[in-house]
């Protein structure tokens, strides 16, 4: 069924701040070094395609955010097409990284503000 998949506080709940600090401060290097910087570099060298690139990027980011359910899985991705877009025009992983930084403590402080 759309729309009955998890929401973040089902998965996450009420994490100590610690944990949701550290956790907005490593996953975004995580993600997007691995995900953004190194899998688009790969396939761009491999294939000598950006447009691959983009879509395996956000493919595998896609993939990997199921546990929100379909519906919060394909809205994420709209971010994801953005900043591979991003990356794959300036080749700049740091802005990247900032962004998806941001994202994570203002969604860390909606779930522990609420």
């Amino acid at each position: 069924m759309l729309g009955t998949g998890s929401t973040a506080r089902g998965v996450f709940g009420h994490p100590p701040v610690v944990i949701g600090i550290a956790f907005c401060l490593l996953n975004p290097f995580a993600e997007e070094l691995v995900v953004r910087a190194y899998l688009m570099t790969e396939i761009t060298e491999l294939t000598g395609s950006t447009v691959w690139a983009v879509i395996l990027s956000v493919a595998v980011q896609f993939s990997y955010h199921l546990y929100y359910g379909w519906a919060g899985a394909i809205s994420l991705s709209f971010q994801f097409l953005v900043f591979a877009l991003y990356f794959a025009h300036w080749r700049r992983a740091l802005p990247v990284v900032l962004a998806h930084g941001f994202f994570d403590v203002y969604g860390m402080l909606r779930l522990l503000g609420s």
